[in-house]
């Protein structure tokens, strides 16, 4: 029998279609005797009754694997409350893109049922912890996937800072902003900022300059074992975001430190993934070919 005996069911869009694949797949899930929970939000949006309801500590606890039904962002906010726990996870895109959810609904199945017989690889993905300092206190502390992002907010006026790598001062760079992505999040902001794509194995941060006021900022590539450290020069109004999500104001002087985090991720693909032919499809290379 496969090691996954307790399997958590995640969904954060509130859908009738997300709900109705919950259920299916819990319903499946029980019939090859596995015990399932349903994450405590997943159950109040979808309305689904029938099996155990907790939170992700209690996820974290007890499931042996986590099956995320939605999009990258349903991926992306499971992997930041899990990581630290080590529980594995699956994504069945029920998005739009869908970079790290790589199975397709109408299959979810038959490639559980290849996971469940153990045929399946395991992939780890480096992860992103940030602190924000403001006159030498820490003032938030926080996970990312994807990545990091200082910019400039509803003023609409370029803000400036200073990159420091390692403690070497590397540039001030005036601009829109600066996104700092893991290998995952080269696909993400980062990609629609010019920066490079990264295979997920490679131990590198990308640092992105969005709209930078000097056009030779150009991305730069960094390794993974460095502390990369901006300190917010001047600015009206700026702001940071991890994967996606605002999480502060940002004022003159604040330093937004970043490093590897302690803990990676683990996403569980069923035979015959292949992170190439993923990006094919999703970014439409070979078209017409």
């Amino acid at each position: 029998m496969s090691a996954f005996k307790t399997i958590a069911l995640i969904g954060r869009y509130n859908s009738p279609d997300v709900a109705a694949a919950l259920a299916t797949m819990g319903d499946y899930l029980r019939k090859q005797g596995r015990d399932v929970l349903v994450e405590k939000e997943t159950a109040e949006n979808s309305r689904i009754t029938r099996f155990p309801v907790a939170d992700y500590d209690e996820i974290g606890a007890r499931a042996d694997l986590a099956v995320v039904q939605g999009g990258d962002g349903s991926m992306l906010n499971a992997a930041r409350h899990l990581a630290a726990h080590h529980v594995p996870l699956v994504g069945v895109n029920q998005g739009r893109l869908g970079f790290m959810t790589d199975i397709a609904s109408a299959n979810m199945l038959d490639a559980m049922a290849e996971i469940l017989a153990g045929r399946h690889v395991i992939e780890e993905r480096t992860m992103l912890a940030a602190e924000v300092l403001r006159d030498g206190a820490v003032t938030l502390a926080t996970l990312a996937l994807n990545d990091a992002v200082v910019n400039k907010g509803a003023v609409g006026r370029l803000i400036e800072f200073l990159v420091h790598i390692d403690g070497e001062f590397v540039y001030d760079l005036r601009a829109d902003g600066l996104i700092v992505a893991t290998p995952t999040g080269s696909t993400a902001y980062a990609l629609s900022s010019d920066g490079p794509i990264l295979q997920p194995t490679v131990p590198g941060f990308a640092l992105v300059p969005i709209c930078p006021h000097t056009l030779s900022n150009r991305p730069i590539m960094v390794s993974d074992r460095t502390v990369i450290d901006i300190t917010l020069k001047r600015s009206i109004d700026a702001r940071l975001h991890f994967d996606g999500q605002m999480q502060c104001d940002l004022q003159e002087g604040d330093r937004v430190v970043i490093r590897r985090a302690e803990h990676t991720v683990k996403f569980v693909h069923p035979p015959g993934y292949s992170y190439y032919a993923m990006l094919r499809e999703k970014l439409h290379w070979s078209e017409g070919l």
